[in-house]
């Protein structure tokens, strides 16, 4: 499949578990499932407004495991925007995060324009290890955003990619595309029969 200019790109991070999949289909599908199936690599399309023009975003969600360094460096470089996803009830999942922090910033060089959200997953759980202020705080150090959700609740799903989109500065990418169908809409005919290798 010829790689296309005016695809938007998001590769999702994080360790076995956290909740990337889940968020993921919240917000393309809005569907949550209970059962954990582990992910190799899937991307996800739906039709977003960028620079006043319809275009793809394109979410990659990869896998949790270090089997596949190869494909996590490809994902990176052909990466625009990062979401490093952690779960609130496992401080290991947050510390897990460093070194793909760091293969990003090696790999792009420069992060300062790169759209980069840090995210505490699984907000419903009662059973914290990481208080918000301590995901506050490594966003800081990190210098990226930080927003907590729970794809279970549907709480800031949403939110989440459109800040992640806010924060491109390169070009004006939004959720909203002016005077066509419905999202819901749009994510059903663009899912209709497509699967893509890579």
């Amino acid at each position: 499949m010829p790689e296309q200019s005016n695809d938007y790109r998001v590769v999702v991070f994080g360790a076995a578990g956290v909740g990337k999949s889940s968020l993921v289909l919240r917000f393309v599908m809005g569907t949550f499932r209970e059962t954990y199936i582990p992910t190799i690599e899937d991307t996800y399309r739906q039709v977003i407004s960028c620079d006043k023009n319809i275009c793809t975003l394109q979410i990659t969600d990869t896998t949790g495991s270090h089997q596949f360094p190869a494909m996590q460096r490809l994902s990176i470089s052909k990466g625009h925007a990062f979401i490093l996803v952690y779960s609130v009830i496992s401080k290991q999942s947050m510390e897990e995060l460093q070194p793909i922090y760091e293969q990003i910033c090696q790999i792009k060089g420069d992060i300062q324009n790169i759209p980069i959200m840090l995210v505490g997953n699984k907000t419903d759980e009662s059973q914290r290890e990481v208080d918000a202020s301590e995901g506050e705080a490594q966003a800081k150090r990190w210098k990226c955003s930080f927003m907590e959700t729970s794809a279970k609740t549907n709480h800031n799903v949403q939110e989440l990619f459109q800040e992640l989109l806010n924060l491109e500065k390169r070009r004006t990418v939004s959720l909203q595309v002016d005077g066509k169908k419905s999202k819901q809409q749009k994510k059903k005919d663009k899912l209709k029969g497509k699967c893509s290798l890579m």
